[in-house]
């Protein structure tokens, strides 16, 4: 989980560097100080460990003498031990000095720690929380020679799936895995420590492989003690703040100020118990953090003493609402809208989840309370949009569905109930039984019947399959004397998406209007045809932005469907680690409502691709989560999971995965889904270059109109054909353009295909191909490196040998990693035998293009 802090630690050190680990309480700073430690320990290096405690903070001496450092007697001063300590720093050897919670530190060991440290230049390691005012003695210890600050991050979305499924030797599902990330703010104590008393308390259950809650709520008494911990230095008043503040909920600073000091507020937010966000009236508003806290403080009053106080809140908050301010967004900057992506990763999604949930279930409880007054047609379609974009209540609509009046009903809310009602249809009965439903309300309401004839094509698009052009007269001719209806254009605008044919789809959604039954269907269907289109940094943009907007509007619905846009941009040009921050966050908010849940799905498969392409060893993935059920094929990538199953098998030789994904495009192809088809073959010919694959998709990108990827598409026939004197033409003439990232991972992939075949000739040529790419268009983003076909991994010594078999002898591996020639010999020998490599060059560019840089 921290191996790449641990990594970075190792670093500063082995160049002399001291390091400060700052994060909050729980966050795992410890953790990570012991893991370096033992790894620096292996290497050579002697640790002198102190270890502050809370309760021998006003004991003299308490830390220092933990070292067990033997002095004489009537010696036992300050610079007394300072000069022992410092003595043994001078040994012969490496050194390192560890300091763990030095805020706890009595003042006499940190006089002795500054002595020490004006005497030795050995390097230390220090922990601290992120919060902490350091005092004047913790500074003159912590400002002593270099230094770097290793700041601890609340966990996201997917290391929260696999620290639980550590924890309870299971993957949870996904709306366990978001609750425990809401609940725990992404503090990694908190998640194993509210996962294993839940698991305890029988409120998480197995079934089906994957824990799930069994009932609504993972508070029990066993976190009692372990949310004491986290506020035991708090003082009485900020206390009472955060109990006032539990009751109350979710509100606006200026609300809050009337029931809570300002100082108290400043208090709680310098020491992380606060988090601050804007709202969708452009105010700010804060909510306690991390959230188990509400808990905590709604769990320990009576609910007698709870009303009481809510009543005293709610008599002090007599106030008008801000006015919502007018903003305009305009998608002018990639870079401006990436580094606003990239400034969001420091907040905490956990919290923003909650404030979603807590918004929609607010809404969701007032307009069932209002629909159970007067059940007409207006009051349901208000109700069940809630349910469009936030988690679904189907015993609850199913009630509402049956039982609203439709008398004198509106029109479009009548239609919005009956697409809803397919919708539901779909879940119990699949796809014909959501048809039967329009179609009898089409019969019974004919002046309706082409809007719902749309839905119909909708729906049957989305969930079977996409009907060729030609099949029978389409309601959408321009011919048509009857002008149609917006439903009916964004419906025939995404089935032309689905077909591949993005500049078609943008040609009728540019002259659409937006749809008040699908309010995201033309933003989502131009965001995507751009981006399938080829116009990617246009895509990221508009779809960023549009993001940013759902967000502040706390519209879940809005947020699901463009991050699913962005994520895809992100990810065609490299940005792995905002695509995973930014799926992440949608995750975090467990599993959306209607229509959306596809989408949904989708991420976590496309969030599971990076890992599947990565990784050698067997580790529970978060695709995992996404519904098994579905077909191999879907309308848009990653809602089919064949892609998926596909990339993640083990074991594959490049010549059988060719064969398998072409038989793949052909299926997505013969239901239709030619776009599917276009981003998979893609994605093929980037990870593993073939004929096949590579001829299906010169043929669905004629049929696409779309000639963006026509430089790219020379380059890979030439990599394919083996025609290395082509590829230098076209690669010395090549301009970027948005397949930059795509040819840079084409002629790795390449390069590694000819390794693992043996093609010594091929392989150098494109090394030396590959190499020259580099250097020109240097990139910032980890290549992916494809690993789907190894022979057999490699273990940890293997490949740390051969990463260096390319450039230094046996004996210089050897004094490098401090074994012996011969050893490194055997390695190397049994990475040539489970590989397949001829030579040490090609073992060397095999691992290097296998498994990312540690």
């Amino acid at each position: 989980m921290f191996d790449t802090e641990v990594q970075r630690i190792l670093d500063y050190v082995g160049h002399g560097i001291g390091v400060r680990i700052v994060g909050a309480p729980g966050s795992g700073k410890t953790t990570v100080a012991s893991s370096a430690v033992f790894n620096l320990e292996k290497t050579g290096f002697t640790i002198h460990a102190v270890a502050g405690l809370r309760t021998h903070r006003a004991i003299p001496y308490a830390a220092v003498k933990g070292l067990g450092m033997e002095m004489r007697p009537g010696r036992s001063g300050v610079l007394d031990l300072a000069d022992v300590l410092a003595s043994q720093l001078a040994k012969a050897g490496k050194h390192l000095l560890l300091v763990d919670d030095i805020h706890l530190l009595d003042n006499e060991s940190l006089a002795v720690l500054e002595a020490v440290r004006q005497q030795s230049a050995a390097p230390m390691i220090a922990t601290a929380p992120e919060t902490h005012a350091f005092t004047r003695g913790e500074l003159a210890v912590l400002n002593q020679g270099r230094e770097a600050i290793l700041q601890l991050d609340p966990l996201h979305y997917e290391q929260v799936h696999a620290l639980v499924a550590r924890v309870l030797g299971g993957p949870a599902d996904i709306d366990t895995t978001a609750r425990i990330l809401t609940k725990s703010g992404g503090n990694p104590r908190l998640v194993v420590r509210i996962a294993e008393t839940a698991s305890l308390s029988n409120l998480l259950v197995r079934r089906d492989g994957s824990w799930q809650m069994s009932g609504t709520s993972l508070w029990n008494d066993h976190l009692r003690g372990t949310v004491e911990a986290l506020l035991a230095e708090l003082p009485l008043e900020d206390v009472n703040a955060l109990h006032s503040m539990a009751i109350l909920g979710t509100a606006r600073i200026d609300v809050l100020q009337k029931i809570v000091s300002a100082d108290a507020l400043d208090s709680l937010e310098r020491q992380g118990f606060l988090s601050i966000m804007d709202d969708h009236h452009n105010g700010t508003i804060a909510a306690i953090s991390p959230p188990v806290i509400v808990d905590y403080f709604r769990g320990r009053r009576t609910l007698r003493d709870r009303h009481m106080l809510r009543t005293k809140i709610a008599g002090m908050l007599d106030s008008t609402p801000q006015v919502p301010g007018i903003e305009a967004t305009t998608a002018d900057c990639l870079t401006r809208v990436l580094s606003a992506l990239r400034s969001e990763r420091g907040n905490d999604d956990a919290v923003t989840a909650r404030h979603f949930h807590d918004h929609s279930a607010v809404r969701e409880r007032s307009r069932f309370e209002r629909w159970e007054i007067n059940k007409t047609a207006a009051n349901a379609a208000a109700l069940l949009r809630v349910y469009w974009g936030a988690p679904v209540d189907p015993v609850r609509a199913a009630r509402v569905l049956e039982e609203t009046s439709t008398h004198d009903a509106d029109p479009s809310d009548l239609l919005f109930l009956t697409i809803t009602k397919a919708l539901l249809a779909i879940q119990a009965g699949g796809l014909s039984a959501a048809v039967e439903v329009l179609q009898q309300f089409a019969e019974a309401h004919p002046e309706q019947k082409a809007e719902a004839n749309a839905a119909i094509q909708f729906l049957s698009a989305s969930h079977g399959r996409v009907p060729q052009p030609d099949a029978g007269s389409s309601p959408y001719a321009e011919s048509s004397e009857e002008k149609p209806g917006t439903l009916e254009v964004l419906t025939q605008a995404l089935v032309e998406l689905y077909r591949g044919r993005p500049l078609e789809a943008l040609r009728i959604v540019d002259a659409a209007e937006d749809d008040e039954l699908f309010p995201h269907l033309r933003p989502f269907i131009k965001g995507f045809g751009l981006f399938a289109a080829g116009r990617i940094d246009e895509s990221l943009v508009f779809a960023l932005d549009w993001r940013g907007e759902a967000r502040k509007n706390l519209d879940q619905f809005g947020v699901v469907t463009s991050s699913y846009v962005a994520a895809h941009g992100l990810l065609y040009s490299g940005h792995f680690d905002e695509a995973e921050y930014l799926m992440s966050s949608v995750f975090a908010m467990g599993r959306p409502g209607f229509v959306v849940d596809i989408l949904y799905d989708a991420m976590l498969r496309l969030a599971g691709l990076r890992q599947a392409t990565t990784t050698t060893t067997a580790t529970v993935s978060i695709a995992a989560q996404a519904r098994a059920g579905v077909p191999d094929v879907g309308p848009l990538p990653g809602v089919g999971k064949g892609v998926y199953v596909l990339i993640a098998k083990e074991n594959q030789q490049p010549a059988v995965f060719d064969r398998q994904a072409s038989r793949l495009i052909k299926r997505q192809l013969r239901s239709g889904y030619a776009l599917e088809a276009m981003m998979a073959a893609l994605l093929f010919t980037c990870l593993v270059p073939g004929r096949q694959v590579l001829d299906l998709l010169q043929r669905i990108l004629r049929g696409s109109g779309v000639t963006v990827h026509d430089p790219f598409m020379a380059i890979a026939a030439a990599v394919v054909e083996g025609d290395h004197q082509l590829l230098g033409l076209l690669l010395k003439h090549y301009g970027p353009d948005a397949d930059v990232y795509q040819i840079g991972m084409l002629l790795r992939s390449a390069l590694k295909r000819r390794v693992v075949e043996g093609d010594n000739v091929a392989a150098e040529a494109l090394a030396k191909a590959s190499s020259s790419f580099a250097a020109r268009f240097p990139s910032a983003n980890e290549q992916l490196a494809f690993n789907t076909f190894e022979a057999s991994s490699l273990t940890e010594r293997e490949i740390e040998v051969a990463a260096l078999a390319g450039y230094l002898s046996n004996v210089e591996i050897g004094e490098r990693l401090r074994i012996s020639a011969r050893t490194v010999e055997n390695h190397i020998s049994n990475a040539l035998r489970k590989t397949g490599a001829t030579s040490r060059t090609s073992l060397f560019i095999l691992v290097g293009n296998t498994f990312p840089p540690k």
